[in-house]
């Protein structure tokens, strides 16, 4: 917790009772909290939209419910759970409202349940919903050995696209083709759209997943085919500017993803999104990738190692 936001240095551990759930809410007990990118900069104060001090980090977690609220329905005293939402999941334990709360899909572990629900409703946002991807249709994802697009690169194999992914390391780009992308190139090099073309069969593709930014988007979006996408999930490399000429003459598309504001919003598709994702990995069709675990007292080395982004794959924090 802290006080004010800042660095992992401004966190400490402290004794916290969060007390009785409320009618709406269930109480869990947290076997595992998953740490990305922004949970970090969500923390530093450095994300778009700032929490309220003081803070507990931590936006989604896996563990058992141990108390539920009397209005709640569907949940149940012992049930392992998954759950999503604005913090306070860096704790041995959290009240949380029940509707942000679902069953752990049994193909899971805790590791793997607590980094689920964030990267794959986004992933499944961007594909399905904002990019509209189609079978047949050639998806490049940026930063495949990531959080969401590790997660993109599942989803646009099941959806049917030919996946090519683009990661920084080959650490990634294995974890990329791990996870069924169809081809995977150096995101440093400095030949990297002819890299593009020569796995596209040097064609443009028709949907680019960007959580990057900075200047990966520009050459991202000058690879896109006539009527391509470019999806816009984050830029933790840092805001690019695109010239207005380039939309055009290729009758492209820059198109925003945030799948906080499109819960608010459009809540009942929210939650029919997530019913989607959570049923394919309890078929085991979606699973995320786990890079290391640290116990609670370590969360500042996880807090910092997540900030890096240079694990291939995800950073957990297991309670006792």
């Amino acid at each position: 917790m802290a006080d004010e936001l800042g660095p992992p240095d401004n966190y400490r551990l402290v004794d916290h009772d969060p007390g009785p759930p409320s009618p709406t809410q269930v109480s869990i007990s947290i076997k595992a909290a998953g740490i990305s990118f922004v949970d970090v900069l969500t923390a530093s104060g450095g994300y778009q939209v700032k929490p309220p001090v003081p803070f507990i980090p931590g936006s989604e977690c896996a563990g058992v419910i141990i108390a539920v609220g009397a209005e709640v329905e569907g949940l149940q005293v012992g049930d392992r759970a998954v759950a999503s939402g604005w913090g306070g999941m860096f704790a041995n334990v959290t009240n949380l409202p029940a509707r942000t709360v679902r069953k752990m899909p049994e193909a899971l572990s805790f590791e793997e349940a607590a980094v689920f629900p964030v990267s794959y409703a986004t992933a499944w946002h961007a594909l399905a919903d904002r990019g509209q991807l189609k079978a047949g249709e050639t998806l490049l994802v940026l930063g495949a050995g990531g959080a969401t697009g590790y997660a993109a690169v599942q989803i646009g194999k099941h959806l049917g696209a030919r996946v090519i992914g683009s990661a920084s390391s080959d650490g990634k780009r294995m974890l990329a083709t791990a996870g069924g992308a169809d081809a995977v190139i150096d995101a440093r090099g400095d030949d990297w759209r002819e890299q593009v073309k020569a796995a596209n069969d040097g064609k443009g593709v028709d949907v680019v997943f960007d959580p990057v930014g900075g200047e990966a988007t520009d050459p991202a979006f000058r690879s896109l085919a006539w009527n391509g996408r470019h999806l816009v999930i984050g830029f933790p490399a840092g805001i690019a500017a695109l010239r207005t000429n380039l939309p055009l003459l290729k009758g492209a598309s820059l198109i925003g993803v945030d799948v906080r504001q499109f819960g608010i919003f459009e809540p009942e598709k929210s939650e029919a999104n997530r019913d989607t994702v959570f049923a394919l990995a309890a078929e085991g069709k979606l699973k995320p990738a786990v890079a290391r675990s640290y116990a609670l007292e370590d969360f500042r080395a996880a807090m910092e190692d997540a900030a890096t982004g240079k694990s291939a794959g995800r950073i957990v924090l297991v309670m006792d």
